[in-house]
Order: C-alpha cells, then structure tokens, then sequence
C-alpha cells in the first residue's frame, strides 16, 4: 500500500513524500537495457508539470515502467504513464530503492523549467559507481550502492544521499545567460525489519531567475479617461479606461460632481516583477504641484475611489497601473483650472518599503488643466 504524505513545513517548496512497496523495474528492451533487483518504494512526482504535460513524452527516449504487463490502474497506482500499451516513466524525477541495497535514481530532464543539463547532475560522492548507468537524450539513469557515492547512514538503517543539478553560464556579446535549471533533491533509503521505505525531499535553493530588464529611466504617465458606454448594459467605470484625452485635447471641461476617470502607468516597460506605487495624489489651480491652495487625495476618503486593474489584452501587466476616480464638488470657484498630481515610485514587491504609502525616490507626475464649471 502506497502511503503520500504531505507535511507543512512553512515553505511551499518543500515536500516530503514517503512510499512503501513497488513492482520490480524493468527497462523496455527496446528501449534502454537495464535490469535491477526487485525494487521497493513508489515512484516520486518531482515534476513540476501537470499530469497531461507529465506523460508527453517522445516515443523515441521512453523507458518502461514497473514489470511488463502492467495495465493502466496499476500502472498509475506507482504514478506512472501509460500510453494504452506499456508503462513507462514521465518528465520528473524518480528514486526507488532496491531490497539488496541499492539506489536506483532516474532524472527526465524535463523534469524542471528551464530544463536541467542531465550532464551537470551530481551527487555527494564522485568516486565509484557515482555516474549514470545509462542514458538517452532525455533521461539519466542511476544505480548505486547505498553505502556508496558519499552516502549517509542515518539511525535505524537511513541512507541519505543528495543529487544537484548546476546551469551552463555562456558569454555573450550583452553579458552571461544561461537557460538550464539548478535543482537539488535529497533521497533516502529507509531499511525496517519488514518493509523498505523511500523519502524524498525537493528543495529549490534559488527563487527563479528575474525576467530580462531594459536599463534606463522610468516613464510614469498621468492621463484622463474619455470613454463612452455604447451598449446597453455597459459599465462606465469599465468604458471610462478605453480611451484617453490627449495632450492636445487639454484643457477638458467637466461639471462639477462628474466623475474624473485618472489612470497612472509605467511607459515602455514589460518587466512583470515591478509595481507601481501611489504615495498619494492632489489637485491644484496651477501646473506647479506644490502650489497652494490643495485638494488632497490623501485624505479625501469620501470623494475618491480606487479602481482595481485586471488583466487584459490591453493590460498585460496590471501592477504597472494605478486607477482612481474623483469627483469635485468645489474648489476656489467654478471656472477654476485645475491640475491633477500624483506622487509615485517604482519598486520590487519583496521590497519592504515597496508598499509604504509615502516610498523612497518618489517622483511626481501632472495632468494637462481641467476645467469644472457648474450646470445650471
């Protein structure tokens, strides 16, 4: 009986899964010949691909799953593949050990994204029967004895052993990239009186590599929304935010209590992994921001209200947009000019200070003049 156990650790990225029992391993002879003692410990799902992504695997590199013979339920009850015909391994990472003591370690190197460089795979120990007994283009097979390849004997019979897989950096005429993985896994064997057991533990040591960022100054834009519901059912709120004054259309002229639609956005950035942030925003009778008279944002619960951004074809990264609307009901007098400011930042969301409602290095961005005149 195949025991999957989940423990929380206080980190996503680590799991423990802990097996008992198996079928003994064949390799399709058609395939790759490797034959091994009778192994015991449920195969790991290391991957990170679903379970439709898992099983794509190219007839040309499969490697056979279990004992021949094996019929889909009993293929996926050791969380294997099966294609209608045989059983065979998915993309993931697979860690069985044998009666007779042996480790037995098959690495997919689709198992991750970016994938892993099967060439960099290692483990504790160099020496020995420490290299792959076989491979393909798409898999590494291991077998080694527990006592060997640097292997830990832990108390009531625990061999632990740990696997790495390091990234090819290439120089290039803008700099180092790599597009392999670094992965490691930890692997135990577990020997009782009546029954073998297997325990593997997936720990990412690094958070993924950021995307590819543009040097250069940051472009924020205050605009103004013009759109116009024409159909029945529309939203205003949501048509507002589909078109936009621009600059030759300043100033605009709105009645006092109108709904103000202002957008603030990052220009020509695609970076996902910065945000925008507001410190706060306020209105003036002049272009100058620190003018006085001020109709601050800030405080102004009652007379303004957020707008959530989703995303859309036409926002592809929400965070680098702030959306809020105002209505003004008085300021100096009715044919006043008017300007609207905000104070904004840019920042990286693991930035303490990121969220902070007064960020460091802000810089402040205007709107053209608004006109408010009062209907009779």
């Amino acid at each position: 009986v195949g025991l999957f156990e989940t423990l929380e650790t206080g980190s996503p990225s680590v799991e423990y899964l802990l097996m008992q029992w198996s079928k003994q391993l064949l390799l399709n002879s058609q395939l790759l010949q490797l034959h091994v003692p009778q192994v015991y410990g449920q195969q790991q799902q290391l991957t990170t691909n679903g379970p439709s992504q898992k099983c794509n695997v190219d007839g040309s590199v499969k490697i056979a799953c279990g004992e021949p013979g094996l019929n889909a339920t009993h293929c996926e009850a050791i969380n294997c593949c099966f294609d209608g015909q045989y059983c065979y391994y998915g993309r993931t990472v697979t860690v069985q050990c044998t009666r007779d003591g042996q480790f037995v370690l098959v690495v997919a190197k689709d198992a991750t994204l970016p994938r892993l460089s099967l060439d960099s795979v290692s483990l504790l120990g160099e020496n020995g029967p420490c290299g792959p007994v076989d491979s393909n283009a798409a898999f590494a097979i291991y077998q080694f004895p527990v006592t060997a390849c640097g292997t830990h004997l832990g108390a009531h019979l625990v061999y632990e052993n740990k696997m790495t897989s390091s990234y090819e950096v290439g120089m290039g005429p803008l700099g180092a990239i790599t597009r392999d993985s670094y992965y490691e896994l930890y692997f135990q064997c577990r020997y009782y009186a009546m029954s073998i057991g297997a325990l593997t533990i997936r720990h990412y040591a690094n958070d993924p590599p950021l995307p590819v960022v543009a040097p250069g100054p940051l472009r924020v834009e205050l605009r103004i929304g013009n759109g116009q519901c024409a159909t029945k059912g529309c939203v205003e709120g949501e048509a507002a935010y589909t078109s936009y004054y621009k600059d030759t259309d300043y100033p605009v002229v709105k009645v006092l209590r109108e709904p103000v639609y202002v957008e603030v956005r990052i220009l020509e950035r695609s970076d996902p992994n910065i945000v925008l942030t507001l410190g706060h925003c306020w209105a003036t009778s002049s272009p100058n921001p620190f003018s006085v008279p001020q109709c601050p944002y800030k405080d102004d619960r009652y007379l303004t209200t957020l707008v959530p951004v989703e995303r859309s074809p036409a926002v592809p990264f929400p965070t680098h947009y702030k959306r809020f609307v105002l209505k003004m009901f008085a300021f100096v007098d009715t044919t006043s000019m008017v300007y609207i400011h905000c104070s904004t930042a840019v920042c990286h969301p693991s930035n303490p200070q990121c969220r902070s409602l007064a960020p460091p290095e802000s810089a402040v961005v205007s709107s053209g003049g608004v006109v408010f005149i009062e209907m009779a």
